[in-house]
């Protein structure tokens, strides 16, 4: 039986994994966050890792915050980067497969074709530093894949999508940014993949391929496209009104281009990816149950 041990199990990537674990039998799965794990402590990392054994470890954990970051440097770079480092160094010399999720944050945004696994990184905030910095320890480890990805929202935590809901359920009309162009990706078709994944190299024999690897949701669109989708979605009336990012100062800069070029994830392991739209409407339909 194959153990999958889930770092940042309380986030909203960790939580669609688990809500899509039961589906996944004959596999052990143990979940743990902050309150039960403390990823920046080497001891206990080694500890549970010693005591744990897991065949594959999917780390969802991260500091993103990303404004903050520009101040709590430490923090960020202590979970985000010396974490990781804890980790690899916890299942060296074993087979343990690590996956390991990043940010299209990694990037400087002054592209204008969709960024592949090869392209130059070259972060602008201290967020995106840290992360970049948790990929190179990432890779240390024999077995490691990276999947980056970009504007992550769920039914879960707090995103985009439950912001623009209930700011658009209370106000006349929202300001939203219309040069900063990405995809949306849905943490359940995040977490679908990865499962898909382990399932496939577990029972189906298909070939782990270590290295970087981009998941996003198809299509494009910029935070004003997508935040009038969420309100026609949500069946609200509030007004988008599209506005430039210098006109929304915040500390951190946001990468203008993020799109993500998946051709490499999808060939290699037979993914098929939902376009963001189809997503965000599964989204907002499950959210309306859980609010009944």
């Amino acid at each position: 039986m194959a153990v999958i041990l889930i770092t940042g199990g309380e986030g909203q990537l960790g939580n669609e994994i688990k809500e899509l674990s039961g589906n996944f039998h004959g596999y052990e799965f143990a979940f743990t966050d902050k309150e039960n794990l403390d990823i920046t402590s080497e001891s206990q990392i080694r500890e549970f890792i010693a005591t744990t054994k897991p065949d594959w470890l999917v780390n969802c954990a991260a500091y993103n915050f990303v404004d903050k970051a520009e101040t709590e440097t430490d923090s960020a770079f202590s979970v985000n980067a010396s974490a990781v480092r804890n980790l690899t160094d916890a299942i060296k010399g074993t087979d343990c497969r690590l996956i390991h999720i990043s940010t299209d944050y990694v990037f400087d945004g002054l592209a204008n074709t969709p960024y592949n696994e090869d392209c130059e990184t070259n972060p602008l905030t201290v967020y995106g530093k840290s992360k970049l910095e948790g990929e190179k320890h990432a890779l240390r480890h024999h077995a490691t894949m990276i999947i980056r990805t970009s504007w992550l929202y769920s039914t879960f935590g707090n995103n985009f999508v439950k912001t623009i809901i209930k700011h658009a359920a209370t106000r006349e009309s929202l300001r939203v940014v219309f040069d900063q162009t990405g995809t949306p990706t849905y943490a359940a078709d995040l977490a679908a993949a990865i499962l898909h994944i382990i399932s496939g190299v577990v029972r189906h024999k298909l070939t782990f391929t270590p290295g970087t690897f981009h998941y996003s949701n198809e299509g494009v669109c910029s935070w004003f496209d997508f935040a009038t989708e969420i309100v026609r979605e949500a069946g609200l009336k509030c007004k988008i009104t599209p506005i430039l990012t210098k006109d929304y100062p915040a500390p951190a800069r946001r990468p203008a281009y993020s799109v993500f070029d998946k051709t490499r994830i999808k060939e290699n392991y037979n993914i098929e990816i939902p376009h963001w739209r189809e997503s965000l409407a599964r989204c907002i339909k499950l959210l309306k149950t859980k609010q009944v």
